[in-house]
């Protein structure tokens, strides 16, 4: 049985992102690793360098590695651009995927990295409370491409709470490396395509969990992965990380009437979805169904029970479910 997708999302770079207060799908109290962490009332301006100040080597695009000096660190909130890249300036409330390195200052301990064996890309919203400090502040103003050295106290990092489960304390400065690597659209963009009587119908015109209305004749058997909308970008490829907003249900009909109620859906944690696609990390459903398709995309994709849980319930899903679900492609690193 594949791992459900909302599981997919316990990655290391979730503990590096503020919490969104907000509960599981289950209805349980939120338990994950980034629960509690909270972006301060007061952050520091950041300042482009200070003394003393950690050195870097290692090339853009690779994990770097972060010599720390000896001696107490400043205390202030560093933002020293290492290499400027080329690209775009990163504006507030854009959607940005950076790669990183990390590690605490005092201890020397090395933190979760984006290029650790099973690491990811961390995507976040550039300015928001919902991101710690330390990256949604640092890279306003930066161009896409550029490397970043960033020195963070706690007011920036993870407050006086700490983050128990990275071992940082609560007053424990961090030193990142951050390498901004996208700006992508927050959703699909374009007129979606009229979809047959015979298929859910879908609303996603907000950046929100779309409505699924589920037609009263029985599911297709075969998966279905009809695009509604065409993205402009580059085709996925099996093996990389995909980034994306999606919604899902379960194929219950209802005459046309009501909309389904949502399982699950990505907009519910104030980030994208992201995974690695074609290599069986999620329901093969998807792996068959997004693969191939544009950067820029939103998919209607019917996936038959054989290609999804198959006779395994899945917490709202019955066994044997066909699932339904509106995946908004954002970008592929």
């Amino acid at each position: 049985m594949r791992r459900r997708l909302a599981a997919a999302l316990i990655v290391p770079a979730l503990m590096l992102t503020a919490a969104c207060g907000g509960g599981d799908d289950s209805g349980k109290k939120d338990s994950s690793p980034s629960a509690g962490a909270s972006k301060p009332a007061e952050v520091p301006k950041p300042v482009a360098s200070a003394d003393p100040m950690p050195t870097v080597a290692g090339e853009a695009g690779k994990k770097a590695e972060i010599t720390v000096p000896k001696g107490e660190p400043s205390g202030k909130f560093v933002v020293n651009v290492l290499k400027e890249g080329t690209g775009p300036e990163v504006k507030k409330n854009d959607l940005v995927i950076a790669k990183f390195t990390g590690k605490i200052w005092k201890s020397g301990k090395d933190l979760p990295s984006s290029y650790d064996q099973g690491g990811e890309p961390l995507p976040f919203t550039a300015g928001s409370p919902q991101t710690l400090p330390l990256f949604g502040d640092s890279v306003l103003g930066k161009k896409v491409g550029s490397r970043l050295l960033v020195v963070a106290p706690p007011a920036a990092a993870f407050g006086d709470q700490g983050q128990p489960k990275l071992g940082v304390g609560a007053k424990d400065n961090l030193v990142f490396v951050i390498d901004v690597d996208q700006v992508v659209p927050k959703k699909a963009e374009g007129t979606q395509a009229p979809i047959p009587s015979d298929l859910p119908q879908v609303k996603a015109d907000e950046e929100k969990e779309a409505t699924i209305t589920v037609p009263k004749n029985d599911p297709p058997k075969e998966l279905v992965d009809k695009v509604l909308i065409e993205g402009k970008g580059p085709e996925v490829k099996s093996g990389q990380t995909v980034f994306m907003q999606y919604s899902g249900a379960t194929w219950v009909p209802n005459e046309g009437k009501e909309a389904a109620t949502l399982f699950d859906n990505s907009w519910k944690t104030g980030q994208p979805f992201s995974t690695q696609i074609g290599t069986g990390q999620v329901i093969q459903g998807w792996d068959k169904g997004l693969v191939g398709k544009k950067v820029g995309s939103r998919v209607l994709l019917v996936i038959p029970p054989e290609q999804g849980y198959k006779d395994q319930a899945q917490g709202e899903i019955p066994a044997n479910s066909t699932l339904v679900f509106v995946v908004d492609i954002l970008g592929t690193v």
